[in-house]
This record gives structure tokens, C-alpha cells and sequence, in this order.
């Protein structure tokens, strides 16, 4: 499912007036939890950033190589 940053911003904003109703446009929902509502949050969250990665606007985390030595004592 496609998420936009209105949505996540709603979500905050409800959290932190500890609402449990949000409206994004033109629908409401409402949480039985403060749980879900994080919940909801993560999944957002999640969503963007599979959505950035997917059309290239995130780039990869550099990679690291670590070498360890050792005499063998």
C-alpha cells in the first residue's frame, strides 16, 4: 500500500494529543489503543522507506569490510 508523509504527520499528531480518531482526507479511523496507533506508525514508517528505496531516492548504506588479524599465541 502507497503512504504519504500526510499520513504519518496525522498519526504523530493524534499521538501526541492522545486522540484515538485520525482523518486522512476523506476517511477516519479509530484506534482501540495508544498500541496501535504505534503500531500504525512503524507500519507508515516502514512503508515509506520501502517506497523511497524502491524508486532510488535512498541510497544504500556504504558497506564495510573489517579485517582482524592475529598471531595465533
Amino acid at each position: 500500500m502507497a503512504y504519504s508523509q500526510d499520513q504519518l504527520t496525522a498519526l504523530e499528531a493524534a499521538l501526541a494529543k492522545g486522540e484515538r480518531r485520525v482523518t486522512f482526507g476523506d476517511k477516519t479511523v479509530e484506534y482501540r489503543t495508544v498500541d496501535e496507533i504505534k503500531t500504525a506508525i512503524r507500519a507508515v514508517e516502514r512503508g515509506l522507506a520501502e517506497q523511497a528505496a524502491a524508486t532510488g531516492l535512498v541510497p544504500f548504506p556504504p558497506r564495510q569490510i573489517r579485517v582482524t588479524t592475529s598471531k595465533g599465541f
